[in-house]
C-alpha cells in the first residue's frame, strides 16, 4: 500500500496494535483472510439457499416468457442511460421492473479524509479489497479509469452505462482527477443483475464483505401495497446475509418523491413524499441509501445538509427506519461506457449508494490494518450509524435515517478503541444478559449501540396495504442504568412519519442507540431480548463512544531520569500511569533524527553508546493513534560508563537565555567566558555531531586554536546548573 503517513505514526501505532493484538498487520483482503471468513460460514445452510434460488430463478424466467408472449416488453433502454427490465414477478402476479437509479437532472462521506494527505492521512485506497457490483449489465472493464481492476464476474456480453457509472464512482484511479473514485485502489467485481441473489450468495460464501446495488423496482407499475412491504424479495436478501454475516448489502433508496406514485401512503398524502421504498430496500439487515444536497467545511465538518429533492422517503410498513443513511447524489462525473476515454455526469441515489460503499470498503481495510481482522457486517453498519452526522432534530427520520455518513468519525472511533470507544462482536445465548458498566468522559455525550444481522422475517406480505407486522425475529434491548434511571433507545412512528424521534422500547429495528448528553460518573449499558432467540443466540456488535475505557493517559510522562549507568549503556526511568504505551527517543546530541523505542514498562536501557558523547532523551504517551501527549522536556548526559551522570538543564543551545556567552565570537585563537562561575566550574566543547573534542575548567581564556572551522557549542557546568552557547571558529 502507497501509505504517505508520518514516520511517528506508522511506528507507533502499529507497535501498539501489536503490544494489544500480537499478530502481523496485513493488507487488503488476501486469499487467507477470505478463507479465515468462509470456514466461519455453514456451507450446508447457503447451498441450500443456493439452489431455493437457483429453482425460484427457473420458474420467474418462465413467468417473465409468459408476460413476453403477451406483448410486454422485457428491456427499455432510454438516451440518458436509464435502464427498465421485467426482473421478476410478484408474489401476486405483479410483474416487477427493476430500473437503474440515476436522476438525468466523496467528499459528503468524508473517504477523503482518510486518504493519503488527507485530514487523517491514513493512506487508504482500497488497495487489495473486492466490491461486488450488480447492476444492468457490467461495466465497460477496458476503461482507462480501471486499470485491470474491474472484473466481468458473470460472464456477461451485455455492457452498461449505469454500471460502469457505478462502478468508475467506486474505483476510478483519477485519470482524470474530478472522476477519481471513493476506493480508488480496489477491485470492482460487476455482474449483471438477471441472477443478483444466486451470485451474490455464491460471492458472500467466498468472502466478499461488500456489494452495491444501484437499481430497483420501479415505482410506477406496481399496486400501492407493495411500497414499504416487507415481501419475499426483502426475505431472501435477509436471508444472504444472515447466512454469511461478514456481507454486507448497500442499496440506493430510489429517485420517487416528487412521483406521487403512492396513493396511500402510511402517512400523509402522496405529494408528501413518504412510504416509496420498494423491494429489497426493506431489508432488515442491508443500507439502503438516500441522496442528500450538503456542504461540507475545510475539517471535513458537516455545515449543511437536506435531502435531495428525488430520494424516496420512508418508513416501511413495520416501522423501521429507512432509509439508513444519506450520501451524496449531486451531480457526480464518471466513467462512461461509450469509450474508454469518456465521461459523463448523473445526480440520483445511485451514485449515493456507492459513494458510501466505497467508504465502508476503506473502513474495513482500516480495521484490518489495525486489528488483523475484518469486522462483520453488523459491526460496519453499527459503525456507519453510529457516526453518521446527524440532520435537523436529534435522533434518526425517514427522510435520512441516522445522518450523514461520516467515514472521518468512524475511522477514529476505529482510532479510539479500548481508550475512549468500544467496538465489540459479542453472543447473547437465550435467557442470559449482557451488561458492562463504563465511566463518561466529563462533560461529552455517551453513545451506546447495538447491531445485529437479523433471521429473515417470518411474515411476508402478499398484498395488504400498510401491513405493520413487524419483520425483526430476534428482539434485543440495549439499555443504560444509572442511580435508579434508565435510558432508552432512540425510536420513530410510521403512523407519524414527520415527527422528530422519541426514546423508548424498540421494537422494529435490528439497531439501537442510546444517547446521554453531558455524561458524568458511572453508568451500566444492559443488553437483554424479548421472547426466545432463533437458533437460541443471536450475535450483536456493541458500539460505545465517549467513555473512558481504559485508565491511559495522554498527559506528558514526568520525571524522566537517568535511573543506572554501567559500561555498556544506561538505565532511564519515569513515571509510570497505567494501561499506557510510551514512545522514547533518544539520539547523539545535535543530531537531526531521533532513534524511537515503544515500552509498556516505566523504564528503559539504551545500550551501544560511545563513550565521551553527550546523548539527549525525550519522552511522549500513545494511547492511540490519535491520542498522543506532547514529548516531555529533553534530558542529556555525557556517556562515561559507570560515572555516567545526568546534566541537569533542559536542551543544549539555549544559553544565552542563561545569561552565557563567549567572545569573540568567532573566535580565531581563544573564547573568554563571559558568565558568573565558580571555581569549580568546567566546561566542554561539543561538535555539531554531539562528540566532546576538548574539555576543562572554565576558567580564563580557552584555546580554540587547534580547532577546525565551523559550528561548535560550548557546555559550562557549575554547581548552579549547566548552560551552554553556540560559537563559531573561523
Amino acid at each position: 500500500m502507497d501509505c504517505k503517513k508520518p514516520t511517528w505514526a506508522t511506528g507507533i501505532f502499529s507497535s501498539l496494535i501489536f503490544f494489544l493484538f500480537s499478530f502481523f498487520l496485513g493488507y487488503g483482503q488476501s486469499k487467507d483472510q477470505r478463507e479465515i471468513i468462509r470456514s466461519s460460514y455453514d456451507h450446508q445452510r447457503i447451498d441450500r439457499l443456493i439452489s431455493e434460488f437457483a429453482t425460484e430463478q427457473q420458474t420467474k424466467e418462465s413467468k417473465i416468457r409468459q408476460f413476453q408472449s403477451k406483448g410486454w416488453r422485457s428491456l427499455e433502454k432510454f438516451r440518458d442511460g436509464t435502464v427498465v427490465a421485467l426482473k421478476d414477478v410478484g408474489s401476486d402476479g405483479t410483474p416487477l421492473f427493476y430500473t437503474t437509479l440515476n436522476d438525468p437532472t466523496r467528499q459528503t462521506s468524508r473517504a477523503h479524509t482518510l486518504y493519503s494527505d488527507g485530514l487523517l492521512d491514513l493512506g487508504l485506497d482500497g488497495t487489495g479489497m473486492s466490491v461486488g457490483v450488480w447492476d444492468a449489465g457490467v461495466a465497460l472493464t477496458s476503461h482507462q479509469e480501471f486499470n485491470g481492476r474491474a472484473t466481468d464476474n458473470d460472464g456477461s456480453a451485455e455492457v452498461g452505462p449505469h454500471a460502469t457509472m457505478v462502478t468508475g464512482h467506486l474505483i476510478s484511479q483519477g485519470v482524470k482527477p474530478n472522476a477519481k473514485g471513493v476506493a480508488y485502489g480496489s477491485e470492482a467485481l460487476t455482474h449483471n443483475w438477471t441472477r443478483d441473489k444466486i451470485e451474490a450468495t455464491e460471492a458472500a460464501a467466498n468472502g466478499l464483505l461488500l456489494s452495491n446495488h444501484s437499481y430497483g423496482i420501479k415505482s410506477d407499475r406496481v399496486p400501492d401495497w407493495y411500497f414499504g412491504a416487507y415481501i419475499k424479495v426483502s426475505q431472501d436478501w435477509d436471508k444472504i446475509m444472515y447466512s454469511a454475516p461478514y456481507y454486507l448489502m448497500v442499496t440506493a433508496a430510489g429517485n420517487s418523491q416528487r412521483s406521487l406514485d403512492n396513493e396511500t401512503p402510511i402517512y400523509g398524502t402522496n405529494a408528501d413524499g413518504f412510504d416509496l421504498l420498494l423491494g429489497f430496500t426493506t431489508s432488515k439487515n442491508g443500507l439502503t441509501i438516500a441522496g442528500a444536497n450538503t456542504k461540507i467545511g475545510s475539517k471535513g465538518e458537516l455545515q449543511q445538509a437536506q435531502v435531495a429533492s428525488y430520494s424516496s422517503l420512508g418508513p416501511v410498513d413495520d416501522g423501521r427506519i429507512k432509509p439508513d443513511l444519506a450520501g451524496d447524489g449531486s451531480s457526480i462525473l464518471s466513467t462512461s461506457s461509450e469509450t474508454n476515454t469518456s465521461y459523463d455526469a448523473s445526480a440520483g441515489t445511485s451514485l449515493a449508494a456507492p459513494g458510501v460503499t466505497g467508504s465502508l470498503l476503506l473502513l474495513q481495510q482500516y480495521h484490518e490494518e489495525l486489528f488483523g481482522t475484518y469486522m462483520k457486517a453488523a459491526t460496519l453498519k453499527g459503525l456507519a450509524l453510529h457516526t453518521a452526522d446527524d440532520v435537523d432534530a436529534p435522533g434518526p427520520d425517514y427522510k435520512m435515517g441516522w445522518g450523514v455518513m461520516n467515514a472521518k468519525a468512524a475511522a477514529e472511533l476505529l482510532q479510539d478503541k479500548e481508550y475512549s470507544s468500544l467496538v465489540q462482536e459479542e453472543r447473547l445465548e437465550e435467557g442470559n444478559t449482557f451488561s458492562i458498566t463504563l465511566k463518561a468522559r466529563k462533560n461529552e455525550t455517551l453513545t451506546a449501540s447495538i447491531s445485529w444481522t437479523d433471521p429473515e422475517g417470518e411474515y411476508i406480505n402478499r398484498g395488504e396495504m400498510n401491513n405493520q407486522t413487524t419483520a425483526l425475529t430476534n428482539d434485543l434491548d440495549i439499555r443504560i442504568t444509572k442511580d435508579g434511571e434508565t435510558y432508552f433507545p432512540w425510536k420513530l412512528n410510521p403512523s407519524r412519519a414527520g415527527d422528530a424521534a422519541i426514546k423508548g422500547d424498540n421494537l422494529v429495528d435490528p439497531y439501537e442507540r442510546i444517547q446521554i448528553e453531558n455524561a458524568e460518573g458511572e453508568y451500566t449499558i444492559t443488553i437483554s431480548h424479548k421472547g426466545g432467540l432463533r437458533d437460541g443466540f443471536q450475535d450483536f456488535s456493541l458500539l460505545v463512544s465517549g467513555a473512558q475505557v481504559s485508565a491511559c493517559s495522554i498527559e506528558v510522562p514526568e520525571e524522566l531520569d537517568l535511573f543506572s549507568a554501567s559500561e555498556e549503556g544506561v538505565t532511564l526511568f519515569w513515571n509510570a500511569t497505567e494501561d499506557t504505551l510510551y514512545e522514547l527517543q533518544y539520539r547523539t546530541f545535535n543530531q537531526a533524527e531521533w532513534q524511537s523505542t515503544m515500552l509498556w514498562e516505566s523504564q528503559a536501557e539504551l545500550s551501544n553508546l560511545a563513550v565521551g558523547q553527550i546523548y539527549e532523551a525525550r519522552l511522549r504517551s500513545i494511547c492511540t493513534e490519535s491520542a498522543v501527549s506532547e514529548f516531555s522536556d529533553e534530558i542529556q548526559f555525557e556517556f562515561k560508563g559507570e560515572e555516567t551522570e545526568l546534566m541537569t538543564y533542559e536542551t543544549l543551545g539555549v544559553g544565552e537565555e542563561l545569561h552565557l556567552t563567549v567572545f569573540p565570537n568567532p573566535a580565531v585563537e581563544r573564547i573568554t567566558v563571559d558568565a558568573k562561575l565558580s571555581e569549580f566550574a568546567q566546561y566542554s566543547i561539543v561538535t555539531t555531531a554531539g562528540n566532546i573534542i576538548k574539555k576543562g575548567k572554565a576558567r580564563g581564556a580557552i584555546d580554540v586554536s587547534c580547532l577546525a572551522s565551523g559550528l561548535y557549542v560550548l557546555v559550562v557546568q557549575d554547581h548552579t546548573g549547566v548552560m551552554s552557547t553556540k560559537f563559531y571558529k573561523s
